[in-house]
């Protein structure tokens, strides 16, 4: 169930994570059952478990944010106490849907991950995508499968059967639409950051991107000064932390300067949390 006895993330070099462990060892893991705010490794003294360093996007942390960019599910073991009794306990399959910067209790950065618990129907469609040597929970490689160039782009399509289709009820944020298409008018629907104006059949396209997110942990606001007009590929590298943006408009992380519109100012204070808590400045080192 989790390789490295030793380590709260078992994980490949480039191969994602496949399992982690909640021993209680880091402070600010919050475990509310279904949804798991995750701490990453590092920053932590062997001799008292209190956190004495920030922590980096590296290792065995950036595996857990392959798992989210390739939708790799993740194995979840609890540790836990009875009275003196202590045991591990297999808490199933997780997703990583988010992941972020923020000071710990102990005042140091660390990056914190949000796992969401795949519900039944999901975990039997992951299990089914996979041959039985490679059964969810088995010692056999998670993703081996996955990595292994089982299908050929040759072969036929006959015989597949369409995908499966579940009912589902989700909380989700009411975003005003009315902020998302101003920001676009004011800038014509070109990218802030690379001018681009996507022209699709029905018109011109574009996306707003919100420099501190709307939902939890974050709740942002939804209003134009925290509101950015870009094409979808620096939406998605905004989102990732792949760059920043100065109180000035110069970007960080990115050549030039970000287009800016008289009617359309942004608050410090939302760029200053999208540097905080996502912008990392040596992402062409990690990247190596």
């Amino acid at each position: 169930m989790h390789r490295q006895t030793q380590a709260g993330i078992s994980a490949r070099q480039g191969g994602a994570a496949e399992s982690i462990v909640l021993s209680g060892g880091y402070e600010d893991d919050e475990d509310f059952g279904s949804i798991i705010i995750y701490t990453g490794r590092g920053g932590r003294s062997a001799e008292t478990n209190q956190q004495v360093a920030d922590q980096t996007l590296t290792g065995a942390n950036l595996e857990l944010v392959r798992n989210e960019q390739l939708g790799l599910p993740l194995r979840v073991t609890r540790k836990v106490t009875t009275g003196s009794t202590s045991f591990y306990r297999y808490g199933g399959l997780y997703r990583v849907v988010r992941h972020w910067a923020a000071p710990g209790r102990a005042g140091f950065r660390v990056w914190r991950f949000r796992l969401e618990l795949l519900t039944e129907n999901e975990a039997a469609i992951e299990a089914e995508a996979a041959p039985a040597s490679v059964a969810v929970g088995g010692q056999a490689e998670l993703f081996e499968y996955a990595n292994s160039g089982h299908l050929s782009a040759a072969e036929p399509a006959a015989g597949y059967h369409p995908a499966p289709r579940r009912e589902a009820t989700t909380l989700r944020i009411v975003r005003d639409t009315a902020v998302t298409r101003q920001v676009k008018l004011l800038h014509d629907y070109c990218c802030q950051v690379c001018s681009t104006r996507l022209e699709g059949a029905a018109g011109p396209y574009a996306e707003a991107a919100h420099i501190q997110p709307l939902g939890a942990p974050h709740h942002g606001p939804d209003i134009l000064e925290n509101v950015l007009c870009l094409c979808p590929n620096h939406h998605v590298l905004f989102d990732l932390g792949s760059f920043g943006v100065a109180d000035d408009g110069q970007l960080l992380g990115l050549p030039g300067a970000l287009q800016l519109h008289k009617k359309h100012l942004l608050n410090p204070v939302f760029l200053a949390y999208q540097r905080a808590h996502f912008y990392q400045p040596n992402s062409e080192a990690r990247g190596k």
